[in-house]
């Protein structure tokens, strides 16, 4: 349709933020990823055809400070000492170029970076099988999965950008975000 905003570039980006306030340590964490100085706005989990990626600063040349910017973002926050806070974001691309590839998001506590990126991996891997018409038992584990899909040319590639930090031993808000930032 047109007049519709498509984006042709992506990249990712992810950083961590303290503070005593809540907000600020978000802020704090935008700013640590690059993208404080954007009007973000939250979308869905598609990634358009034939869009590429590319690195952070060459997607940050692409905006403008104060822009309206489209992202799919994960956050996730704790005051409570120790405690292990994650987000996370995953990417799946088809081998058909011309199909659309499936983002996902998790926002936790408890996983370590390589648990959180498995789990977003394998959520976007299911999500773009499942379009593409191949269902698999959700309790087969991830690599077997992965290994079905490939073998069966569903899936090229999957991606993905993680934070993950203990909270503040002294109880200052810590805020995690990833990001799959679009550009246009």
């Amino acid at each position: 349709m047109p007049g519709q905003l498509v984006p042709t570039g992506m990249f990712f980006t992810n950083g961590v933020g303290k503070h005593r306030h809540k907000l600020q340590s978000f802020e704090a964490a935008l700013r640590d990823a690059g993208i404080a100085q954007f009007n973000l706005v939250k979308v869905s989990s598609i990634f358009p055809p034939h869009c590429k990626i590319v690195s952070k600063p060459e997607g940050l040349k692409k905006l403008e400070p104060g822009g309206i910017v489209h992202c799919v973002m994960a956050e996730a926050f704790t005051n409570e000492p120790n405690r292990l806070v994650c987000s996370g974001i995953g990417l799946a691309v088809s081998a058909d170029e011309g199909h659309v590839g499936y983002i996902s998001e998790h926002h936790g506590f408890g996983l370590t970076k390589s648990k959180c990126v498995d789990l977003v991996e394998d959520m976007a891997a299911s999500m773009l099988a499942t379009t593409l018409g191949f269902e698999l038992d959700p309790d087969t584990a991830y690599d077997e999965r992965r290994e079905i899909y490939r073998s069966k040319g569903l899936v090229v590639r999957t991606r993905a950008c993680v934070k993950t930090a203990e909270g503040d031993k002294n109880g200052l808000w810590t805020t995690v975000v990833a990001a799959a930032v679009f550009i246009y």
